[in-house]
């Protein structure tokens, strides 16, 4: 088989084609070697697994194989969220975290995703490392494996509840007394994964009227993607009309991002989210500290940062790169436009339940819905138009559009003069009016993702529809 390649997020592969417990071994092994090798390995590693097809199966795999290399193993239970299984390295004070789940991709997915020591998703220079070692073992290497009975003999495997300490940190993040305020009516959306009994018992706990739909077991997912995008919340969005509720509010496969629908029925995409939490934050916390966002996420985040006298920290696409950001400066928020984020004070990892528990917060403390408050934004900041749009290619015409964006150095875009050209991952172009586009390749796929924002709809297809001619990423 190729080479197990680390993505974004850790590696994800087809279950029974390449997610193999064989392959499933040699991954473990290969995490293994590299905590032994940082000594680490007496602090122990926390296993964990979304609600895919057999990982429980796989997450005792990975405990044989840690067992086997001396380090203690501590598996949860049951299923769980991501952000659950990274607080337990931060409540546990562990090396680590393995956690088997392909997170928002088709049913016929698995993935391991390796979490540090400090509790966030694993930098290049951690996967590179771990990579080289699991591709070692795979043509040449052991993998050392004991038996779970004959681990907790010797002291070398336990299991652990960690649910209750979870939501009580969460609900010391969460500014409780603004429920009272109002009586909530929420639909929560669990998307048939990880995250189910979590978000509807916290809010059911602070006094919201809950409804849960998709809150059973389904590793086919109800045969949708389990990604909570506007395309795939048509169920929430049906509930919270009937139901006349003031939130939908939604979590991906594995709980670590997040979707909401407003009481209209409306989509409430992470940008314009963001926006509203971040004056929400400002307005109600009176911690400050630097806002932190990917490239590909809206601007809008740096023109109310700045009017309250807030730095911001941009940085490739990926959350390890926001998670450091959030260890190392403090950041008040870090956010990104697919939908993951995180505050000071909460692991530096993406938490879905975290940030729809926020949304409630908000609706409470304000007692309109998103749609209003974003009113009331716009009056303070202005507008802001964001659109993201994937193309697919053929192979061959993906390395020729390579080609062009790296020689791609306009003077205007759409009569506008450009003020920065950055190529940190694909090419990102900032207009003199604070107008943006950004085209970047998948790493995983052939197709090309653009991002564009402007203060109005027809600037932003102006901007898009000339970049993308000048790449051959149009007719």
């Amino acid at each position: 088989m190729a080479p197990i390649k680390f993505g974004t997020d850790g590696w994800r592969a087809i279950i029974a084609k390449d997610f193999t417990f064989a392959n499933c071994r040699a991954v473990t092994q290969g995490i293994a070697s590299y905590i032994n090798c940082n000594n680490l390995g007496k602090k122990g590693i926390v296993i964990g697994c979304d609600n895919r097809f057999m990982a429980e199966q796989f997450a005792q795999e990975c405990a044989r194989v840690m067992a086997g290399n001396g380090i203690k193993v501590i598996l949860l239970k049951k299923a769980g969220p991501t952000p659950v299984t990274a607080f337990t390295v931060w409540e546990k004070e562990t090396s680590g975290a393995i956690m088997i789940t392909a997170s928002h991709n088709p049913y016929y997915y698995s993935g391991i995703k390796f979490i540090p020591e400090y509790a966030g998703p694993a930098l290049p220079d951690i996967t590179d490392v771990i990579e080289k070692e699991v591709n070692r073992v795979l043509s040449e290497g052991k993998v050392y494996e004991l038996d779970l009975a004959e681990a907790v003999k010797l002291g070398l495997y336990e299991e652990c509840e960690i649910e209750r300490e979870y939501r009580s940190h969460l609900l010391k993040l969460i500014k409780g007394e603004y429920f009272g305020q109002k009586s909530l009516k929420v639909v929560v959306n669990p998307m048939f994964g990880a995250g189910i009994g979590y978000l509807d018992q916290i809010l059911a706990e602070l006094g919201c009227e809950v409804r849960a739909i998709n809150n059973y077991r389904d590793a086919f997912f109800g045969g949708n993607l389990p990604e909570p995008t506007a395309g795939n919340l048509g169920d929430l969005r049906r509930a919270v009309l009937a139901y006349e509720a003031d939130l939908g509010l939604a979590l991906d496969g594995d709980a670590d991002r997040f979707g909401i629908i407003d009481r209209n029925g409306e989509f409430i995409n992470a940008n314009r989210f963001m926006s509203l939490l971040l004056d929400h934050l400002i307005k109600t916390r009176s911690f400050r500290g630097p806002v932190c966002r990917s490239l590909a996420t809206t601007h809008m985040l740096d023109r109310i940062a700045r009017k309250n006298g807030l730095s911001v920290i941009e940085t490739p696409v990926g959350f390890k790169y926001i998670g450091e950001a959030l260890r190392d400066k403090a950041c008040m928020l870090g956010g990104e436009e697919s939908g993951g984020l995180s505050i000071f004070g909460h692991i530096p990892e993406k938490d879905g339940i975290l940030a729809c528990l926020l949304a409630a917060e908000m609706v409470a403390y304000n007692g309109k819905s998103l749609e209003e408050s974003s009113g009331d934004l716009t009056n303070e900041y202005g507008t802001v138009q964001s659109r993201r749009t994937d193309i697919e290619v053929s192979n061959e015409d993906k390395n020729l559009i390579l080609e062009k964006i790296a020689d791609y150095s306009p003077k205007t875009v759409a009569g506008l003069k450009v003020d920065s050209l950055s190529r940190v991952e694909g090419s990102k172009i900032v207009l003199e009016d604070g107008s943006w586009v950004l085209v970047r390749p998948s790493g995983t796929e052939p197709l090309f993702r653009v991002y564009v924002e402007a203060g109005d709809k027809s600037m932003m297809e102006a901007i898009q529809e000339e970049v993308s001619r000048s790449l051959g990423l149009t007719d």
